[in-house]
């Protein structure tokens, strides 16, 4: 990527580099074990034009999206926090059976669910077939297609407008931003609003959150960065909440038009203040992530010198980059265990570890786990009780290393 995403610039100042790395999450079957990964550079940079920070390598959605090893209904704490934001928005909106609520990149359907439950008609927008078909298996109506300009326009000549429409964790997938943007506005009612949720990069930065750069992940949002793109496309930004959600999270509400609370504002001056709107905020990023690899590193050579056993939890993509670029494998970890039963039986990417249900801990008792998908920390050392109440550790390796 010669040049930005969203405004087009060319000053692109590097930040941090992680080196090639296989797609997060090509997870490997058997028989592919003997078989070369591709692997795509990972360098993330800062426009200097617009502000905003993503990778220099676009690979074609479809090689990582046409069949996906992702299922959100597998967490609990994305499943709980979908039926609130669903019944709020509900009430709030006064929604019933002559709306629509659209979703960009629904998954199997975890978040519209509780709106058909409520009565509320729903279509799911769904790129990965696999997914899909689960979700209309379901019975969530859903389209198996990437979303973008054209598929906004055949929604609205088919007469499917959104009073609101959902984009969790999407926004910073879509190699074609601009499209993707003026696609929302296209397909929402007059009085329709969107609810974008992204991963906030004040939070990356600050708390040291490398392993949330992959190759699915183009762009990392500031309000900053965010303003101008929805302008751009008649967009008006009216709201913003910040959520803890992978490890700190914005979620925007946007409009065809609208006045913005203060809170846009008092995000934008902080961003100022904070300096993200200049490379030097960014200057010393990479030293941190360097030295979280070393005391990982430390930490985990004097447990197998101490002859400790040690697995990981959750074949996350953000543990994908981790892995890979801090140089973990099957020297010091036995396996990876994740609830996904879409992953196990397979094997991490690069490191090629190979995944077991969770209930292989009761089994093998490892000493300590490394927690790959600490962004669900509670959630895990919750369904983990039996496992820590025989002595069982957790090394949670972001934002600092510790063990719980």
């Amino acid at each position: 990527m010669k040049r930005c995403i969203s405004c087009g610039g060319s000053r692109l100042a590097p930040i941090l580099s992680l080196g090639k790395t296989p797609l997060a999450n090509a997870l490997l079957t058997k028989d592919k074990l003997t078989a070369e990964e591709q692997r795509y550079p990972l360098e993330l940079v800062f426009c200097e034009d617009c502000s905003l920070v993503q990778i220099t390598e676009s690979v074609a959605p479809e090689r990582i999206f046409g069949e996906y090893a992702y299922f959100s209904s597998f967490s609990d704490t994305m499943v709980a926090a979908a039926k609130s934001l669903a019944a709020r928005l509900v009430h709030e909106r006064g929604l019933g059976r002559n709306s629509l609520v659209i979703e960009l990149a629904s998954n199997d359907g975890y978040l519209l669910e509780h709106y058909a439950s409520a009565g509320v008609p729903v279509l799911g927008v769904e790129p990965a077939a696999n997914i899909a078909r689960v979700a209309n298996e379901r019975g969530i109506r859903t389209r198996n297609e990437f979303f973008g300009l054209e598929s906004a326009r055949q929604l609205v000549n088919e007469g499917l407008s959104a009073d609101v429409l959902h984009a969790n964790n999407v926004l910073a997938h879509v190699p074609d931003l601009n499209g993707f943007a003026r696609g929302i506005g296209i397909v929402l009612k007059p009085r329709g609003v969107a609810v974008i949720e992204v991963p906030y990069l004040r939070d990356l930065v600050e708390k040291c959150e490398f392993d949330t750069i992959y190759h699915e992940h183009l762009c990392y949002f500031s309000v900053s960065a965010l303003m101008p793109l929805f302008a751009r496309h008649e967009l008006a930004l009216v709201d913003i909440e910040r959520i803890p959600v992978h490890g700190g999270s914005l979620r925007l509400f946007a409009r065809r038009s609208g006045v913005p609370e203060p809170i846009v504002k008092t995000l934008l001056e902080e961003e100022r203040a904070a300096g993200m709107l200049d490379r030097a905020y960014y200057f010393g990023f990479a030293d941190r992530v360097e030295r979280l690899r070393r005391e990982l590193l430390a930490l985990l050579g004097k447990l197998k010198a101490e002859g400790k056993k040690i697995a990981a939890y959750g074949a996350s993509a953000k543990g994908s980059t981790l892995l890979n670029f801090f140089g973990i494998g099957r020297d010091i970890l036995d396996y990876v265990v994740d609830r996904s039963t879409e992953k196990q039986g397979k094997y991490t990417p690069g490191t090629r570890l190979e995944i077991f249900a969770p209930s292989h801990l009761a089994e093998d008792r490892p000493d300590y786990l490394l927690l790959l998908s600490w962004n669900f920390l509670d959630e895990v050392l919750s369904q983990q009780a039996d496992y820590r109440s025989t002595g069982g550790k957790f090394i949670v390796p972001v934002p600092e290393v510790r063990i719980v």
